[in-house]
């Protein structure tokens, strides 16, 4: 399987949430913009609709709004932490489901993994909680995937766009030397009707990484095509979202060099302090 990686200079809780069934009840609270009804044609039913709307949204949410909903997870995270250590100077893991699913720690033996995905967030939900699952580690490398429930929520391309340059920002202000790997919106067979919206996601990503030498994407999308161009079935698991062991072992075997290097990286610069 050939990956292509791109480096800046030279180019878990138990829900799974990004399960439409459970995750519903959220989607349509926080991802749908309000759609006002037609005004009635009796005064009295016009007022009292124009009452009623006069406080509801009627444009897409705002970058950077983020919904509540994860405070279970969040917690569960905290209570972890409390009862256990966590390695210093870790490689965190954060985003949705797709990071949650994988065991990050078995995967790559030796480095110091924090896995702190939780299903069903969207890159606004990641913004909203990062001081509670990344920033508390003081992460030398980030590696995000997130902006694949972004899309499928009805957000723009810019938006889900903006929320990654706002997560940027974020983990720069705490150190500017943090690696950041941003692991590419993959193509499923659910979702195959968005793969042109996240692709160009991707490829803003991969121009924005150019800017800066501590940004890093890798293309991991490209080989879970087959060669009529379409989602390979075997990375899938029934829900046709979620990847099978087989989806995972092409991540691992894609990050894992980039990974490694990283950390090498960041142990000398350790040293040297």
């Amino acid at each position: 399987m050939k990956l292509a990686v791109m480096r800046a200079a030279n180019v878990s809780c138990p829900r799974d949430s990004d399960d439409a069934v459970q995750r519903l009840p959220q989607q349509h609270a926080t991802s749908i913009p309000f759609r006002p009804m037609r005004a009635a044609s009796a005064l009295g039913v016009s007022v009292t609709l124009l009452a009623l709307c006069a406080g509801c949204r009627t444009t897409p949410p705002v970058v950077g709004a983020a919904a509540p909903g994860f405070v279970t997870e969040i917690q569960a995270f905290a209570d972890w932490d409390s009862k256990n250590a966590t390695p210093a100077d870790p490689i965190v893991f954060a985003g949705s489901s797709s990071i949650r699913l994988w065991n990050t720690a078995e995967r790559f033996p030796g480095l110091p993994i924090v896995n702190r995905g939780f299903g069903g967030s969207q890159m606004t939900d990641v913004n909203q909680y990062v001081n509670e699952t990344l920033l508390r580690y003081s992460p030398k490398v980030v590696v995000l995937y997130a902006g694949d429930n972004d899309i499928n929520a009805g957000r723009t391309n810019d938006q889900v766009f903006a929320e990654y340059e706002t997560f940027v920002r974020a983990v720069h202000a705490a150190d500017s030397t943090t690696e950041i790997v941003f692991l590419p919106i993959k193509p499923s067979l659910q979702r195959w009707a968005l793969w042109p919206r996240m692709r160009d996601v991707n490829a803003r990503v991969r121009v924005f990484a150019t800017s800066n030498a501590h940004l890093h994407t890798i293309d991991l999308a490209t080989p879970m095509l087959g060669a009529d161009g379409k989602p390979r079935p075997e990375l899938f698991v029934e829900d046709g979202l979620h990847m099978t062991q087989a989806g995972y072992d092409g991540w691992t075997t894609g990050l894992k060099p980039l990974l490694d290097s990283l950390a090498m990286h960041s142990r000398r610069a350790a040293a040297v302090r």
